[in-house]
């Protein structure tokens, strides 16, 4: 027989290895410029609030017209590394929460660090990230 508790604990332990796997293949998709892979991560419906953005982003149609002007310009930027650290995962049934500061590393500059919220819901069994709030981090690195 199972244990209710034990169950539920199991379960959210695997839903947050899923999330943190699929925020690590966000990251690696973007390194790669598969902005369909990265896209996958993505509710429909997602807001985008992050320190360089020009305001908050209310959907996916509206961060798309973003990264369309940004990478019409030339203005995308150069990394050699882009990663999740330090994640924290909470999981309560269809949502989760992740916390975590990701590492960009430029084509010869200092890292820049930011501190993280990623809100998400499993949709169809996929976990979705309905909000992305992103801060960059003064005097890091």
């Amino acid at each position: 027989m199972s244990n209710g508790a034990i169950d539920s604990a199991t379960d959210a332990g695997a839903d947050a290895t899923a999330i943190a796997a699929g925020i690590d293949d966000m990251y690696d998709a973007f390194l790669a410029a598969d902005r369909a892979r990265f896209d996958r991560h993505l509710h429909a419906e997602v807001t985008t609030w992050e320190t360089h953005l020009p305001g908050p982003l209310r959907t996916r149609s509206e961060l798309d017209a973003y990264r369309d002007g940004r990478d019409t310009s030339g203005a995308r930027p150069g990394l050699d590394r882009l990663a999740a650290e330090d994640k924290r995962i909470d999981v309560w049934g269809d949502t989760g929460v992740a916390r975590y500061v990701l590492v960009a590393e430029p084509t010869g500059g200092p890292a820049q660090h930011s501190r993280v919220t990623d809100v998400l819901r499993r949709v169809g069994g996929d976990w979705l990230i309905v909000h992305h709030h992103s801060e960059l981090l003064t005097g890091h690195g």
